[in-house]
C-alpha cells in the first residue's frame, strides 16, 4: 500500500491494529513528550498521582522557558518543584536561559519519524523535520508519560504541493499567513497538513519550522514536511546526522484533500486584529502609527530571521515613538548571532534585547500601550493575547517588522532598503551552530532519581479531581460566551497571572477575568453550573487551566456550537462534559441563569444525545456528545486520572 508521510509515521506507532479511516479512533505509541513551565506543574502533579517510578516514553523534556520574569516567589518556587520532580521522574530539564521549547526541542532532541506529544498547541513546529508533533493538554502528557497509548481521531491529510521560491522581503511567514488566509482558523480541524512539492524541497528547517508552528492557528491536528536534504543539513549542523532518517511520501500516494501554492506570487502579508486569519496584504494596510514592535518568539526567531532584520535595521535606527524588541529562540542562536556582528547591528540601531523565553508573546512583559498598535512576528493577535485588552496586535515577518519599526508605521523591508532588498536572499543558516548542551540537565538513573526530594513551594497547590457525573443535572447557566473564545479568554495570559497556575484555588478567581469579571464569583454561588458557547469555544493554547478552573468552579458542562479540538480534550480530562448543539439555533433561545436540567444523563450519554430542558422558559432541545467509546468511559469516571487509574490497575490483575 502506498503511503504518505503521516500515514507511514501513524502507522509505525500504531498500538492497535487500525485501517485509519480518517473520523475512526486510534491508539498511538508515543516516543517524545514535552511542557513548558506555566502548563507543566499539573501535568507532574497528575504524573505523581499515578504512582509510576519514572517516565515510560523514550524522551520526556522539561522546559522552564515561558515565564522567567519573577515578579514574586511563585515562578521561582514552580520552577525549583519542576527542576526536582524532573530529576525524580527522569526528565531532562531545559534551564531558563536555554531557549524555547519547540526550537531546543527540534534542534538538541528531535528525530524524523518519532512521534511527540506536547503541552503546548504550538508543538506542531517539529513537524519541520518529518516528525509527526501534536498539541495536547498537560493531563495527556502526563498519559503519554505512563507509555498507555495515545488516544487520537484519525485526521484527514491535506497535500500542499508548494511550487515556485520565495521572494526577498517575503518569509515563510507570508507561507502560513497565505495559508490562514485561504482555510481560517477553525479550517484545519480534523486534519493534517502534509507540505511536498519543489517549493517545499527549497525551504529551511527553520523556515519550514515557522508554517507548522503556525499551522495550529487553523486548528489543524499537526503540519509536517518531509525528512530530506534539508533535514540532514540540519541535524548535520546540530552534529546530529546519526539521527537522520529519510523519510518520504510514497510516489504515487493518496490524499483526502489537495491545495496548490505558488511561493513565488507571495507578497509581503498582515494578520490584522483580532484573529491570525485576517489576512491582507502589507501595503493595504491602514498607515496607523505605530507604538510598539516585538521580533521574535518560537515561529519567526531563527537565525536567518533576526540577521535579516537586522540587516534591515544596519545604518538606521528605530523611531522615536517606537518600542522595538527582540527575541530570540535559543542559547546556540543568540552566540552564533553574537559572533556573526548582528547582535550588535541590533542594539546600534536601539533594539532592545530580551531574555531567551517565550516573554511578550503569551503576555509576559512587553504589553502594549493602552489603545497601542503592537506589530509582532509572533503567532498569535487574539484580543487580550498580549497583555491589554485595548491593543490592536498585528502580525507581519521579521524583515518587514524591522521596516516598521523604523518607519514608525507599517512598512516592508523593500520600501526602506530598496535596491539593498537582494542582501536578505544571501542570509544563509550556519553550517555548523555552536553545541553547548549544559544547560540541560540530564536524567538521572533510576537509582540516584529515587533519593530526590521533590521541592514544593507554598503555592503548589494539589491538582483538584472531579467527581464522576451523575444520572440527574440540574444547574443554571454560568455563562454565555460569543463565537472563537480564547483559552486567553478563559484563564488570561501574563507574568502575574502565569504564576498562579500551579494554585487552581488562587487562579480560579480569575476565570474568565477580562471577559467577564464577575463569572468566578457568580459561579462558585452557583455551586455547580453550565457554560453556553458559540463557534470555536476554547480556540488557541492548550493551557488545560482552561478547564481546570471552570471545573473547580463547578462547572458541570459545555454546551457550545463548536469546541477546538484541544480545549474538548482537556474538558474531558478534566470532568467537564463537552457537548454541541444538534440543532445551533438552539443557542439564541437560551441565556445566561436559566436553569437547564437532564433526566437521566448517563443513560443519554450512551446514546450520544442528549434532551435538555430549559426549566426556566418551558422548552427542551438537543445536544450531541461526538465523543468515542473510550471518550465516553473517561468522562464517565469523572475525567482522565480516574480512568487512568482505573485502567493501571485493571493492567496490573
Amino acid at each position: 500500500m502506498l503511503m504518505n508521510l503521516t500515514q507511514k509515521i501513524l502507522h509505525s506507532h500504531l498500538a492497535k491494529p487500525s485501517d485509519m479511516v480518517p473520523g475512526e479512533e486510534i491508539f498511538l505509541k508515543v516516543d517524545q513528550t514535552l511542557t513548558h513551565d506555566i502548563n507543566a506543574v499539573m501535568t507532574y502533579l497528575a504524573f505523581e498521582a499515578i504512582g509510576l517510578d519514572r517516565t515510560q516514553v523514550e524522551t520526556s523534556v522539561s522546559y522552564l522557558d515561558h515565564n522567567l520574569l519573577y515578579l514574586d516567589n511563585k515562578t521561582p518556587d514552580d520552577h525549583i518543584y519542576l527542576q526536582t520532580v524532573a530529576e525524580r521522574y527522569g526528565v531532562y530539564v531545559s534551564r531558563p536561559g536555554n531557549g524555547i521549547c519547540h526550537a531546543v526541542q527540534v534542534a538538541r532532541f528531535g528525530v524524523p519519524g518519532k512521534l511527540c506529544m506536547g503541552g503546548d498547541s504550538h508543538t506542531p513546529h517539529g513537524g519541520s523535520i518529518g516528525m509527526l508533533c501534536i498539541g495536547v493538554g498537560g493531563m495527556d502528557v502526563a498519559t503519554a508519560m505512563t507509555g498507555v497509548p495515545m488516544r487520537l481521531k484519525m485526521p484527514k491529510i491535506v497535500k500542499v504541493n508548494l511550487t515556485g521560491h520565495l521572494k526577498p522581503g517575503c518569509n515563510a511567514k507570508e507561507v502560513i499567513l497565505e495559508m490562514l488566509r485561504r482555510v481560517g482558523i477553525k479550517g484545519g480541524l480534523g486534519k493534517v497538513f502534509e507540505y511536498v512539492g519543489p517549493g517545499a524541497a527549497t525551504l529551511t528547517v527553520n523556515e519550514r519550522a515557522t508554517i507548522t508552528n503556525m499551522g495550529a492557528e487553523m486548528g489543524a491536528t499537526t503540519s509536517i514536511f518531509p525528512a530530506d536534504g534539508q533535514v540532514k543539513t540540519f541535524l548535520k549542523a546540530q552534529h546530529r546526522e546519526e539521527d537522520y532518517v529519510e523519510l518520504l511520501p510514497d510516489e504515487g500516494c493518496s490524499y483526502d484533500e489537495e491545495m496548490e501554492l505558488d511561493l513565488s506570487s507571495l507578497e509581503p502579508l498582515c494578520a490584522c486584529p483580532h484573529q491570525p486569519d485576517n489576512v491582507i496584504p502589507l501595503k493595504d494596510v491602514e498607515k496607523k502609527k505605530v507604538q510598539q514592535v516585538f521580533i521574535g518568539s518560537c515561529t519567526n526567531a531563527s537565525y536567518s530571521d533576526i540577521a535579516k532584520a537586522a540587516l534591515v535595521f544596519q545604518g538606521r535606527h528605530v523611531n522615536e515613538n517606537v518600542s522595538c524588541t527582540c527575541g530570540i529562540s535559543s542559547r546556540q542562536i543568540y552566540v552564533q548571532l553574537m559572533r556573526d556582528g548582528y547582535l550588535e547591528m541590533l542594539i546600534n540601531a536601539g533594539v532592545r534585547l530580551l531574555e531567551l523565553a517565550c516573554g511578550p508573546c503569551c503576555a509576559i512583559g512587553q504589553s502594549p500601550a493602552t489603545n497601542g498598535v503592537a506589530v509582532r512576528t509572533s503567532n498569535r493577535n487574539f484580543k487580550g493575547r498580549a497583555g491589554n485588552p485595548t491593543a490592536e496586535i498585528y502580525l507581519v515577518n521579521p524583515e518587514n517588522a524591522a521596516a516598521t519599526a523604523i518607519v514608525g508605521t507599517f512598512a516592508t523591508a523593500e520600501e526602506v532598503m530598496g535596491a539593498d532588498l537582494e542582501r536578505l536572499a544571501q542570509v544563509k543558516e550556519p553550517e555548523e551552530y555552536p553545541i553547548e548542551d549544559s544547560m540541560i540537565i540530564r536524567p538521572l538513573s533510576e537509582e540516584e532519581a529515587k533519593k530526590v526530594e521533590v521541592v514544593r513551594g507554598p503555592n503548589i497547590k494539589p491538582l483538584p479531581v472531579p467527581e464522576a457525573p451523575t444520572q440527574h443535572l440540574k444547574a443554571p447557566i454560568s455563562l454565555k460566551t460569543v463565537d472563537n473564545i480564547t483559552t486567553d479568554d478563559i484563564t488570561p495570559a501574563s507574568a502575574e497571572f502565569s504564576s498562579m497556575r500551579s494554585n487552581i484555588p488562587l487562579m480560579s478567581q480569575y476565570c474568565y477575568h477580562r471577559y467577564d469579571p464577575t463569572f468566578a464569583a457568580r459561579a462558585k454561588e452557583m455551586g455547580q453550573s453550565i457554560i453556553i458557547g458559540g463557534e470555536n469555544y476554547g480556540q488557541g493554547s492548550s493551557r488545560e487551566h482552561a478547564a481546570i478552573n471552570p471545573m473547580y468552579l463547578g462547572v458541570k458542562a459545555v454546551i457550545a456550537k463548536s469546541i477546538a479540538r484541544i480545549h474538548k480534550g482537556n474538558l474531558l480530562n478534566h470532568g467537564i462534559i463537552p457537548m454541541v448543539f444538534a440543532d445551533p439555533a438552539d443557542y439564541d433561545r437560551l441565556d445566561m441563569e436559566d436553569v437547564l436540567e437532564i433526566d437521566g444523563l448517563l443513560d443519554q450519554m450512551q446514546a450520544r444525545e442528549v434532551e435538555i430542558a430549559d426549566v426556566t422558559k418551558g422548552f427542551t432541545f438537543k445536544a450531541r456528545l461526538e465523543l468515542s467509546d473510550s471518550e465516553l468511559e473517561v468522562i464517565s469516571c469523572g475525567g482522565q486520572l480516574r480512568y487512568l487509574k482505573k485502567q493501571l490497575e485493571e493492567s496490573r490483575k
